[in-house]
């Protein structure tokens, strides 16, 4: 049987605009196994900036 929730563990991507914005995601081990960095909308903010994976 295979392992559940091993190979796309749930993160926090939190804003670095300093807003106190997170968002839920799930990603892969496999293709990043460092910390993610996505850019997204922060609504407080009210522009596009970098959201960092918070561990």
């Amino acid at each position: 049987m295979a392992q559940h929730g091993t190979a796309r563990p749930i993160v926090t991507l939190r804003s670095t605009a300093g807003t106190g914005v997170t968002y839920v995601t799930r990603k892969s081990r496999l293709n990043d196994p460092d910390r993610l960095v996505l850019r997204k909308y922060d609504p407080v903010a009210r522009q596009h900036v970098d959201f960092r994976e918070q561990r």
